[in-house]
């Protein structure tokens, strides 16, 4: 069973950081492709950060704050989130999958259960 799960959510003030990890248990291949999405209630889940290979994607809101990087065995996901606004603020998702996810609209093929941030 494919297992992902957040960590290092939380509240920060604006101008703040944090850095959430994803960690896959119970799966020894490495995805494709893998990533982290957003949900504010009431709004669609979006896509924020990609990566594969050493290949990234951001979405235009959080260029230049956001980092999303890989341990070497890829079965590690981090997310530096720096200069965080409230616009920031809801319930982050990592997401991995194969190479359609990253290249295309394709959603991933499995998720976390979430990691809550609130920045205020």
């Amino acid at each position: 069973d494919v297992q992902l799960v957040e960590s290092g959510g939380g509240s920060v003030q604006v101008g703040g950081s944090l850095r959430l990890t994803c960690a896959d248990s119970g799966y020894t291949d490495r995805f494709s492709c893998m990533g982290w999405f957003r949900q504010v209630p009431g709004k669609e889940r979006e896509e924020v950060a990609t990566i594969y290979t050493r290949t990234t994607f951001y979405t235009d809101a959080v260029k230049g704050r956001f980092t999303v990087s890989g341990d070497a065995a890829g079965d590690t996901l981090y997310l530096q989130m720096n200069r965080l606004n409230p616009d920031d603020t809801g319930m982050y998702y990592c997401a991995a999958g194969d190479l359609g996810f990253c290249l295309s609209d394709a959603m991933p093929a499995y998720w976390g259960k979430g990691t809550q941030v609130t920045v205020s």
